[in-house]
């Protein structure tokens, strides 16, 4: 698995941006949309009266097998169109993906309930043989005109290297492709057992 990171020119998103965003990155690339692996990274924004505002130095990133890096390079140069906005990519690179100790994913998919979806999330770490600590965020919910997608943000810390390589591979529950289940660096939580 590798990153793919696109320079990024656009202005102002709608909050439901993730679902028309997969739409286009297909509709230029179809190869990717074969690959169960694909994941797109939340894009970075601030929120605005408008929507949501792209930063100046916004970056595009697509998580994918080394496999389908060519495939994704096709991407550049391409203009993007999300509801009355238009994106336009410039040149990509690859960014190997690190082992951190804490990552984070803003919102992972599964059961409302917040007790079963915490115990859904340690049997997948437990299948996977990954060892961690966790915590469960904030509900959210993703909804555009024809999905809905609901789940929790999670922090995982206290991970191995090859458990937190692991996980950013394989990320947890489902829609990667709109930004779901994919965990990426967080900043070091400290002071967690002293608080105990």
């Amino acid at each position: 698995m590798i990153d793919i990171v696109f320079d990024l020119v656009g202005g102002t998103l709608p909050a439901t941006y993730p679902f028309a965003l997969w739409e286009e990155i297909v509709r230029h690339a179809p190869h990717l949309a074969e690959e169960k692996l694909v994941g797109v990274l939340p894009l970075r924004t601030a929120e605005s009266n408008e929507g949501l505002l792209l930063p100046n130095r916004a970056k595009l990133v697509l998580r994918l097998p080394t496999a389908s890096s060519g495939a994704a390079s096709r991407l550049c140069g391409s203009a993007l169109q999300i509801g009355s906005s238009q994106l336009r990519l410039g040149t990509s690179r690859t960014r190997q993906i690190q082992p951190f100790s804490t990552l984070h994913s803003q919102l992972v998919t599964g059961a409302n309930d917040e007790a079963m979806f915490m115990d859904r999330i340690r049997a997948q770490l437990s299948e996977m043989k990954i060892t961690a600590q966790l915590i469960c965020g904030k509900r959210r919910t993703l909804a555009g005109d024809q999905h809905t997608i609901h789940g929790f943000s999670l922090v995982i810390h206290d991970l191995k290297p090859e458990g937190s390589l692991q996980l950013q591979y394989a990320g947890l529950g489902e829609s990667r492709q709109f930004g779901c289940g994919i965990f990426v660096p967080h900043k070091v939580i400290s002071g967690l057992n002293e608080a105990k």
